[in-house]
């Protein structure tokens, strides 16, 4: 991908969206299940499913509860060996301790079981003490991607921290997603942004709605040159 060219990444919970995320364009899926809980790890069906339905990257949700703690690490590791068998290739996690800095551990250990494998770190980033500090940590964990909103409210909150993230220069690419809206594309472009993560933005009736195909395609437009 060139240093101008965009990336959208929409979240999918079916083969269904798959299919109509790429048909409008979209680079590569997050799939996750359960999104009244914020998003958890998909079944192994769901997964081979979607594999079935779509030559796009996907990248696979690991999380077992609705905060952003590690929860059962040894139930995350099984998954992650269930899914990396079923056909994962990419995924998506990340934690915070108590004192709202990086489960350095929790992520070492999955990363352990991804053995090499491409992987996200997601939203947590935003609850961090000092998400700036935390993207340092989070380069030397190895993710190549930091999924943020700069604020635990959504874009809206964040765009100083995200304007911030945007001009390093070194470590994961940057993916602005968390109530991102299609006027805020612009101004992250103009920063330094170049990848885009959407989830209800492209489906017409919320979470109970399908990925609607040509939301993504306007989406697409926008992120790309």
């Amino acid at each position: 991908m060139s240093s101008k060219t965009g990336l959208l990444e929409v979240i999918a919970l079916t083969a269904v969206d798959a299919e109509r995320a790429q048909e409008g364009g979209a680079d590569r899926l997050e799939l996750v299940s359960d999104m009244a809980s914020d998003g958890l790890s998909p079944s192994v069906e769901t997964l081979r499913d979607v594999l079935a339905a779509t030559d796009l990257p996907v990248r696979v949700m690991l999380r077992d509860n609705m905060s952003f703690a590690a929860g059962d690490l040894d139930g995350l590791r099984a998954d992650t060996a269930r899914l990396i068998d079923a056909g994962a290739r990419e995924f998506v996690f990340g934690f915070l301790d108590l004192e709202s800095e990086i489960d350095v551990d929790a992520c070492e250990t999955l990363v352990k079981e991804l053995d090499g494998l491409p992987w996200t770190f997601h939203r947590a980033i935003d609850r961090a003490r000092d998400p700036l500090r935390a993207y340092d940590q989070l380069a030397a964990l190895g993710c190549d991607t930091v999924l943020a909103a700069g604020h635990p409210h959504g874009v809206a909150h964040g765009l100083s921290v995200l304007q911030r993230l945007a001009r390093r220069t070194d470590g994961p690419q940057l993916l602005v997603g968390g109530g991102l809206r299609a006027q805020q594309v612009h101004l992250l472009r103009a920063g330094g942004v170049r990848a885009f993560h959407v989830g209800s933005a492209v489906r017409l009736g919320g979470w109970t709605s399908d990925v609607d195909a040509a939301a993504v395609r306007e989406w697409a437009a926008l992120v790309k040159d």
